[in-house]
Parts: structure tokens; C-alpha cells; sequence
């Protein structure tokens, strides 16, 4: 496949769940990875794993003409761009940066701008958990310049199953808002009918294998139905918190279309409740743990 990028070098820009799964797999394809993140520990573990750590930003840029960002707020992509140790501040030509965060589109495009010709910004938010991540069962939700999107193939196909091209700028984004409001109702439907099953006596793991079997089951059923079973939500593959700001950013974006969500609506407590509940730094998965102590439903394996 010839994608444009023969040098098999790439960027990183955060070392979370995501950024530190897609790397170990680019890694494994054969690319060499610069990668940065505020966290030392992070930076750490990036460089057990083969990766070589920048200080910056701007080293990153300086090493690698492709970068991909997988951020955690609107703050941290400010940094990384326009920052005093941020892209832009390289002044380099050719760079393309590969925006896979979840954030509000109308930051992407105020970011895109203020970059002007400095810099290519492509929107590329990614479908899939962490766990999904480390398998290369991710999804690419391309949009943005066609010739700097087909730059990125190989890159794609080294951390990703699959990359979708939605046309302008700003697609990708809205693409994956629709995906995630369907991944945070599938998630509390999954952990609502989990509960139910386990409070009428049937055994969870038979849920797991009879309800995905057929017309009810779903992607986050099967996802999170492991965790769900065993009621044990760490390591998270993407944290209840996490999950709350994407949450936030989806409703907002609806808002301003006008268009009712009732059901994103009816589920957003039962993820304010984990929060509540300390759940917060667990997986998603945990609202199977809220519901159940709603239902005064008492585990099985909490009794051995």
C-alpha cells in the first residue's frame, strides 16, 4: 500500500489508554514512534515498550512529519499546537496532525484556523475502547484534507481495523458523536439487563452467552459483559470520567442542533451516580455495579 509515508516515522501526542495501545501496535508495524505526554510515568512506560520520548510538543514535531493527538480536554490541545513548546512554535513545513480526541468540533475548527498554513489539522476521532486499542480493533473516523488523510494510511492501518473517509473537515467529529451516544445508552441497556437476569436467579455468564447470541445483544454487551460478569472495573478501558465529559460535549452539540435525545438523557445519571459512587477513575462498565446496589441485588461472588 502506498501511502505517501515511507519513512515509517510517527508522532504521539498523549500516552493514556489510547495513545499508549495505539503506539505499542505501531510500534509492532514496524513504525518509529516519538511520543510525548505530561505524565513522566507515561513517558516511561512509552519507552519500555520501545517508544522514544520527547520533551515536547515541538520535538515531537521536529522528528516526525505525522503526528497523532489522542488528548484528554480542549486545554491539552491548545498546548500541543500553540503552546510556547507546542507544534506551531517548530515553525516547520509539511506537518500533518492527526486530531483523534473527542472534543467539541467548535474547538477543532477554531484550533484548525489559528494554524493556518503551519500546520494540516485533520478531525479523526477513533471508535473503540482502550481494550479494543490494544487488539487493533479500532475504527477511524477520517475527515479533512483527502491528499493529508491518504499521507496517513499506513499509519491508520498500523493501530486501526478499519479507517471510514466522511469528506470535510468536522464529519469525523459528528460521526463519532452519533457513535457515542449510542455506546453510552448500550452500555447502561447491557448493564440494566445484566441486573435483571442476576436479580431473577439466572447466572450472568449465561446471559452473556445466550443474550449475544441473539437480537438482543450488542457490541458493548459483548465488550462489557466480561466486566460486568466478574464485577471488577479496573483496568479501565475508558473511565467513567472520561465518559462524562464526552457525554457533556455530545449533549451540547445536540442542543445546538435543536434535536432531542431522550434516551442519552434518561442514562446520564446512572454515570453521575458512579461518579458519585467512586467510580470514577473505573471502567465505564461499572454503572452494572450502580444498578445492581439500586436493585439491592446481592452478587455471588461478593457472598464467597
Amino acid at each position: 500500500m502506498n501511502s505517501g509515508n515511507t519513512e515509517k516515522t510517527v508522532g504521539m501526542l498523549g500516552l493514556g489508554i489510547m495513545g499508549t495501545a495505539m503506539s505499542a501496535n505501531l510500534l509492532a508495524a514496524g513504525f518509529k514512534v516519538f511520543g510525548f505526554d505530561v505524565s513522566a510515568e507515561r513517558l516511561a512506560a512509552f519507552t519500555a515498550q520501545g517508544g522514544t520520548a520527547c520533551g515536547s510538543a515541538r520535538e515531537v514535531a521536529e522528528a516526525a512529519e505525522v503526528m497523532v493527538s489522542v488528548l484528554p480536554s480542549v486545554a491539552a490541545l491548545d498546548a500541543v499546537v500553540s503552546g510556547p513548546d507546542g507544534i506551531l512554535s517548530a515553525r516547520l513545513p509539511c506537518r500533518i496532525l492527526v486530531e483523534s480526541s473527542t472534543l467539541p468540533l467548535e474547538d477543532k475548527l477554531r484550533v484548525r484556523a489559528a494554524a493556518g498554513s503551519l500546520l494540516t489539522l485533520l478531525d479523526c476521532p477513533l471508535s473503540g475502547t482502550g481494550a479494543q486499542a490494544v487488539h487493533k480493533d479500532l475504527l477511524v473516523y477520517a475527515s479533512g484534507e483527502a491528499e493529508a488523510i491518504a499521507r496517513c494510511t499506513a499509519i491508520f492501518d498500523g493501530f486501526a481495523r478499519a479507517t471510514h473517509q466522511l469528506g470535510e473537515f468536522g464529519n469525523g467529529s459528528k460521526m463519532k458523536f452519533v457513535a457515542n451516544l449510542l455506546v453510552s445508552i448500550h452500555n447502561v441497556a447491557a448493564a440494566e439487563a445484566f441486573v435483571l437476569g442476576m436479580k431473577a436467579g439466572l447466572d450472568p455468564e449465561a446471559i452473556y452467552r445466550v443474550v449475544g447470541d441473539g437480537a438482543g445483544g450488542s457490541r458493548m454487551f459483548t465488550v462489557r459483559g466480561p466486566l460486568m460478569i466478574a464485577d471488577d472495573y479496573e483496568p479501565a478501558t475508558i473511565k467513567v470520567e472520561t465518559w462524562q465529559k464526552d457525554m457533556k460535549i455530545i449533549a451540547e452539540f445536540a442542543t445546538s442542533l435543536d434535536c432531542p435525545t431522550p434516551l442519552l438523557s434518561a442514562c446520564a445519571p446512572v454515570y453521575s451516580a458512579a461518579m458519585a459512587q467512586g467510580f470514577g477513575a473505573q471502567d465505564t462498565a461499572a454503572v452494572c455495579a450502580v444498578l445492581a446496589d439500586a436493585a439491592r441485588l446481592v452478587r455471588k461472588t461478593a457472598q464467597a
